[in-house]
């Protein structure tokens, strides 16, 4: 790994891996909290928020996309230097695709070194406020080396030095630059605080518990935002009109100082990894935590009947059934095709399934580029079938009133393309370990399975019928569908 600076690594390298810094910090509960801060800091940089609200999908997929990211940040500080570079290089890759303008004509790019710089300073900023919000701030040299950490993040993603300032000093000079004159109430930086959380969608583990978990996260989704506008700069509140509601910076002290005694629970009670698992898996999964799963399921569904009699809380939309094989058209496109929940089907939102696929499988450049460029295909497609109206999108309303099979022959390469691409060895089947690679699950009573391998045939007559015969699929939709 080379430095801050360019230069070859030294005695004073900032430690990767076990060395870490910034890698002790994983498992601290504070991080969440400051996790959510650093987001609402970087969705304020108007680049930044312009990218989420075209590209990302955060709104309808969050706890996906937070688990992509931890996994790129073990990557990226881990013991592993090959993995490193592989993962800086498929975040370069991933950056480059997005580029664009927002909604007042002004260019936005994922690869401008400056905007990569501020992202980067706001989980280094984050990171110091959550020490010293929580009573533990760091000591200077602590700092110092953390800083140093993250100047050689941006080194490893082949950005020149510069962009960070050389010095701790500097850095905060440098931020407080950047919030006073460049930070705004961006539309992205807003959904994060006010909407997010009051419309979080359930994870895997309580999909099927609709009023218990709405009324969790009715209790606790002011609370989230109330402590996240407390903890930001105050220059920046008042430029923005964020208020603060009455005792929020008490309830903010007190959230960051109970998190930070959650430390000292017992090694391996809160890995960060291992909780999103967890909430990840659905009662149906092969995994041997499923069972647990299953029985706390049956628990939280009699506490949630129990809720419903004592509680008047407004009615929810009820969740489509899971129960039947099909979906209606109005559902596939919300909860599949709809994958950065703007309402319409663009080239995002198949990006964003590329883009999944091709994290889960860890794909080289070669074999990402084969898989965007089918989905692409596929793209022009649809928008040549379905956008009737010419505004280079396709709405909800266009996708219902088209055919129910739409299987064409781009669609078709997109499935064959997923199996050459999940098939590492090359046997034209794909083997338990293929398949547990890209959906995280042992094979299912619905996968054709022959000599313990699942055939050419079958994946792909499994996928265009998910994709274009809008069934539901045990393996397809905790990868596109679930959030």
């Amino acid at each position: 790994m080379t430095t801050a600076d360019g230069g070859h690594p030294g005695e004073q390298e900032p430690a990767s891996g076990q060395g870490s810094q910034f890698r002790e910090f994983f498992d601290d509960p504070r991080w969440a909290p400051a996790l959510i801060r650093a987001t609402v800091l970087e969705a304020a940089h108007p680049q930044v928020g312009a990218a989420l609200i075209e590209n990302s999908t955060f709104v309808m997929h969050p706890w996906r996309r937070l688990r992509n990211t931890l996994r790129s940040l073990h990557r990226m500080f881990g013991d592993d230097e090959p993995t490193r570079l592989r993962e800086a290089a498929r975040l370069n890759r991933l950056h480059t695709r997005l580029s664009g303008t927002d909604p007042r004509g002004r260019p936005y790019d994922a690869m401008d070194p400056a905007v990569r710089a501020w992202v980067v300073a706001t989980l280094f900023e984050s990171t110091v406020t959550m020490c010293r919000l929580s009573g533990q701030p760091l000591e200077q040299h602590t700092m110092e080396r953390l800083y140093a950490e993250f100047q050689a993040y941006l080194a490893v993603m082949g950005d020149k030095a510069g962009h960070l300032p050389p010095t701790l000093s500097a850095f905060w000079l440098y931020y407080d630059r950047v919030v006073a004159e460049e930070l705004e109430n961006t539309e992205a930086m807003r959904i994060i605080l006010y909407k997010l959380f009051d419309h979080l969608p359930a994870p895997a583990l309580l999909s099927g518990l609709p009023t218990l978990w709405a009324t969790g996260r009715a209790v606790a989704g002011p609370l989230i935002g109330a402590v996240t506008v407390a903890s930001l700069p105050e220059p920046f509140r008042r430029r923005a009109g964020l208020p603060e509601m009455p005792g929020a910076r008490t309830l903010m002290q007190g959230a960051y100082v109970t998190a930070g005694l959650a430390r000292f629970l017992p090694d391996g009670w809160l890995r960060a990894d291992a909780v999103l698992d967890v909430l990840a898996l659905s009662p149906d999964s092969d995994d041997p935590r499923a069972r647990a799963v299953t029985a706390l399921h049956d628990r939280m569904r009699r506490a949630g009947a129990l809720i419903r009699l004592v509680t008047p809380l407004p009615s929810e939309p009820r969740p489509a059934s899971r129960t039947g094989t099909e979906r209606s058209a109005e559902e596939f496109f919300r909860e599949v095709l709809d994958q950065t929940g703007d309402g319409y089907l663009n080239w995002p939102d198949l990006a964003a399934m590329a883009r999944e696929m091709s994290t889960r499988l860890d794909l080289a450049e070669a074999e990402e580029t084969r898989l965007y460029d089918a989905y692409a295909d596929w793209w022009r497609e649809l928008q040549a079938a379905l956008d009737t109206d010419g505004d280079g999108r396709v709405s909800a309303a266009e996708y219902a009133a088209a055919v129910p099979s739409l299987a064409g022959p781009a669609l078709i390469r997109v499935a064959e393309v997923l199996f050459d691409v999940t098939d590492r060895d090359g046997d034209q089947h794909i083997d338990a370990d293929e398949y547990r690679t890209l959906f995280r699950t042992a094979f299912h009573r619905d996968t054709a399975v022959s000599g313990g391998a699942c055939t050419r045939s079958a994946f792909i007559g499994d996928f265009l019928s998910f994709m274009s015969g809008r069934r539901r699929s045990t393996p397809f939709d905790p990868l596109l569908a679930e959030a």
